[in-house]
């Protein structure tokens, strides 16, 4: 089977198709690939991404019941009175990373979240968001999404713990050798690449040591799996180079906030003029 990245087509009006994988061609990858753990990811109600690995004996079960977890020390998820929830991966957004072992290679999907008897998770944001899609849909109207997201890189002190003292100190849209975040977003924007996210643009923002990196318009769902994938990305990286990525909304004081802006395209049904 070919590599995931290789999945990515664009069809004849330049827009980005990502084949979608099944729950048997996920388990035929991780038979052929070499993959000894698959992430299930999930977000709790503050956005923050949560996961639990399996090994591939688990995917088959994983599939077709879902993998228990106890949600009671998960913020927002209500405490003990909800504490038995299940995570359903879902194989459309199997997605390898690159950053971990080539031999024993992890993969990661996306997962939603139900009770025992199978009723969706009212804290479940992925398939609140299914339903939002879902009612646009029966109203006519179609949105796509492109975000932008900011985020500080701050040094680590000698015992690896995050510092307000700024990776740089240049300016918006400065260039090396005052922008010293470019090899990083360089590697970013790569290791997105070889995920099947394609970055649009990237560059020094005004806060010293802040960066942003923008995205291509996509359907909503696929866009906001990949801001957490983003995130995920982006902090592994600057980890990889002794950095901490600070995505708050204020890491300092009298220093420019980081925003985290979404470009929104809706496109009727009935062919009128397209609203942005």
């Amino acid at each position: 089977m070919d590599a995931l990245f290789l999945l990515i087509q664009e069809n004849e009006e330049g827009r980005i198709l990502i084949m979608r994988y099944s729950n048997a061609e996920v388990m035929e990858y991780v038979r052929e690939e070499d993959v000894k753990f698959i992430r299930i990811a999930f977000c709790d109600v503050f956005g923050r991404q949560k996961n639990i690995s399996i090994m591939p004996e688990e995917l088959p079960r994983a599939f077709e019941y879902g993998i228990a977890f106890d949600a009671s020390a998960i913020a927002g998820f209500d405490g003990e009175t909800r504490s038995d929830l299940l995570l359903h991966p879902d194989a459309e957004t199997l997605t390898l990373l690159p950053w971990r072992p080539e031999h024993g290679k992890v993969v990661r999907m996306f997962a939603g979240i139900t009770y025992p008897d199978g009723r969706p998770f009212e804290c479940d944001t992925r398939s609140l968001l299914k339903k939002a899609v879902s009612d646009a849909s029966r109203a006519g109207y179609t949105f796509r999404f492109g975000a932008e997201q900011e985020f500080y890189l701050f040094h680590l002190d000698e015992a690896g713990r995050p510092t307000s003292e700024p990776y740089d100190q240049a300016g918006y849209m400065d260039v090396a050798p005052e922008d010293r975040g470019e090899n990083v977003r360089r590697e970013v924007c790569l290791i997105l690449e070889q995920m099947g996210i394609q970055p649009e643009s990237s560059h020094h923002e005004e806060g010293p040591g802040q960066n942003e990196i923008d995205f291509r318009y996509s359907d909503a769902l696929s866009a906001a799996d990949n801001a957490m994938t983003f995130q995920t990305v982006v902090k592994t990286v600057a980890r990889s180079n002794g950095l901490y990525a600070d995505f708050s909304a204020k890491p300092l004081d009298s220093k420019p906030g980081n925003g985290f802006h979404v470009n929104i395209s809706v496109e009727p049904s009935d062919n009128t003029e397209r609203m942005n």
